[in-house]
């Protein structure tokens, strides 16, 4: 028997090139309003953390003082619930809370170089988060 010659690969028809306009006819440009880029406050001297918090959430929200407040006491309630729960909180981008356990151990009293043993206890850590990381 003779063998069949392999078969040849179908050519391949090439696309025709179009031609770009030299210079395109310009966009109608539409009348919106820019929306200017986010522009976060550093928390000034003399106040707490929350209150800064609390203030920047009811100026750029247009919402009430209490209700601010309500929404600041609500996230920081619901991380202390999970880590009461020793559950893992993590806020993309921010970081991520944990709750490590410590082992009991024994210390020395510094007043009197007396050896004292301390009891094991939980502590939670905080690891940053890369966008928190990168922004510092």
């Amino acid at each position: 028997m003779a063998r069949k010659p392999a078969k040849t690969p179908k050519k391949v028809k090439k696309a025709k090139k179009v031609k770009a306009d030299p210079a395109p006819a310009p966009a109608k440009k539409r009348a919106t309003a820019k929306v200017p880029a986010k522009r976060y406050k550093a928390t000034p001297a003399g106040t707490t953390d929350k209150n800064h918090l609390i203030s920047v959430i009811r100026e750029t929200t247009g919402c009430a003082a209490l209700v601010a407040k309500e929404a600041v006491d609500s996230v920081l309630g619901t991380i202390t619930s999970s880590l009461k729960k020793n559950k893992k909180v993590r806020l993309i981008g921010f970081g991520s809370f944990v709750v490590a356990k410590l082992p009991a151990r024994r210390g020395r009293n510094p007043h009197t170089g007396e050896t004292i043993r301390v009891k094991a206890s939980k502590t939670v850590r905080f690891k940053v988060g890369q966008t928190l990381k990168r922004s510092v």
